[in-house]
C-alpha cells in the first residue's frame, strides 16, 4: 500500500495530511512542527482559516538551512477564498498566501467553494439584515486565472474545493489545465461514493476533509449522530488495536482518498499517521463505507426567524442542492 496518491500531473501527494481548519493561532505552529516531525509530508492550508502566517514561521523554521527536511519534500495545499473569484484578484491572492507562508509555490492550489461572494475586504460580507453579499462570477472565469499561476510557476498544480459532480464537468469542459484534486467532506457518514467514482473517471485524486465528523464545530446540533461512537469502528478498533479514528483513516487512505485530520494534540498528531501498518478486509472496507446516511457535518447554518437554514443555499453555484 503506497502511502501516496498519483495527480494528474505525475506528482506525489501524500495520502495523510495536517488539517489547518480552526486550529488557533498560537497552537497551529508548533501543531505544524509536531506534524512534520512525526512524519507527515502535507499541510493543508487556507487564507480563510487565518493562520496562514503562524504556520509559515513553522515552515520557515523547518526548511531553514541546515535542517533535515526541504520545501521540495512536504506538499503544501492552500485555498483561494469567495471574496476573490474575479480574475484580477486570483494572483494577488495567492500572492498574499505564499508571503504568510514564506513560500515561493504551492503544490496545490484550489477554489476553495463554487460561490463566490461579494468582492472586497470583508471575508464574510453581509447586507443589514445579515444576509451574505454574493456575487454570481462564473467559476469557469475563475478557473482561467488559476491556470496562469500554474503557468507562471507559483502552483504547481489547481483544483477545486466543495464542488459537485456536474460543477466539476463545467470546469473540465474550459479547461486547458485539468483540475488534479477535488476537496470535499468525507466520513464513513458521507462516504461519497459517487463523487469518488466521478473524480476517478475524470483523472482526480479525492481529498477528504473533516474525516472524523468535526465534533468540534461553532454549528452542531445536539441530535447530530456522533461518528467517533459508531459501534462498528469501536469493534474494528478492538480488533485491529487502534482506535476509531486511525479506522477511519485507514479506511479513506485504503479506498486511495487523500484525508486531513486536524489536530493540535501532540498525541493525536501522531496517531492520526499510524495507519499505515494495518489493512482492512474487503468486507470491513464495505461495512465502513455501508454506514453511509449522506449526513453532511459541514454546512455553514444561519439563524433565520426561528429556523437554522444552509447560509448559501440561495446562491446559484451552491453546491450541494446536486444528488452529489
Amino acid at each position: 500500500m503506497n502511502d501516496f496518491a498519483v495527480l494528474n500531473t505525475g506528482r506525489k501527494m501524500p495520502l495523510i495530511g495536517l488539517g489547518t481548519w480552526k486550529s488557533e493561532p498560537g497552537k497551529v505552529k508548533q501543531a505544524v512542527i509536531w506534524a512534520l516531525e512525526a512524519g507527515y509530508r502535507h499541510i493543508d492550508c487556507a487564507s480563510i482559516y487565518g493562520n496562514e502566517e503562524e504556520i509559515g514561521e513553522a515552515l520557515q523554521e523547518t526548511f531553514s538551512p541546515g535542517k533535515a527536511l526541504r520545501r521540495e519534500d512536504v506538499f503544501i495545499t492552500s485555498k483561494l477564498w469567495n471574496t476573490r473569484h474575479h480574475q484580477e484578484d486570483v494572483e494577488p491572492a495567492l500572492l498574499k498566501t505564499l508571503k504568510d507562508l514564506k513560500l515561493e509555490y504551492l503544490d496545490l492550489y484550489l477554489i476553495h467553494w463554487p460561490n463566490a461572494f461579494q468582492r472586497g475586504d470583508a471575508p464574510f460580507p453581509r447586507k443589514e439584515d445579515g444576509t451574505m453579499l454574493y456575487d454570481d462570477i462564473d467559476y469557469k472565469l475563475t478557473w482561467a486565472a488559476m491556470e496562469k499561476l500554474v503557468e507562471k510557476g507559483l502552483v504547481r498544480s489547481i483544483g477545486l474545493s466543495n464542488f459537485n459532480s456536474r460543477q466539476i464537468d463545467d470546469v473540465l469542459s474550459v479547461a486547458s489545465i485539468k483540475p488534479t484534486v477535488l476537496q470535499v467532506e468525507g466520513h464513513p457518514y458521507l462516504a461519497q461514493v459517487e463523487l469518488l467514482a466521478h473524480c476517478r473517471d475524470r483523472g482526480l485524486v479525492m481529498t477528504g476533509y473533516s474525516p472524523l465528523g468535526s465534533p468540534d464545530r461553532a454549528w452542531k446540533d445536539p441530535s447530530e449522530p456522533v461518528l467517533l461512537q459508531e459501534p462498528l469502528l469501536a469493534s474494528l478498533a478492538e480488533k485491529y488495536k487502534k482506535s476509531p479514528a486511525q479506522i477511519i483513516l485507514r479506511w479513506q487512505t485504503q479506498r486511495g482518498v487523500v484525508t486531513i485530520p486536524k489536530s493540535v494534540t501532540e498525541s493525536r498528531i501522531k496517531e492520526n499517521i499510524q495507519v499505515f501498518e494495518f489493512t482492512l478486509e474487503a468486507e470491513e472496507m464495505k461495512n465502513i463505507t455501508a454506514l453511509n446516511k449522506g449526513w453532511r457535518y459541514i454546512v455553514p447554518m444561519i439563524q433565520v426567524e426561528e429556523k437554522r437554514v444552509p447560509r448559501d443555499a440561495g446562491h446559484p453555484h451552491y453546491p450541494f442542492n446536486d444528488p452529489y
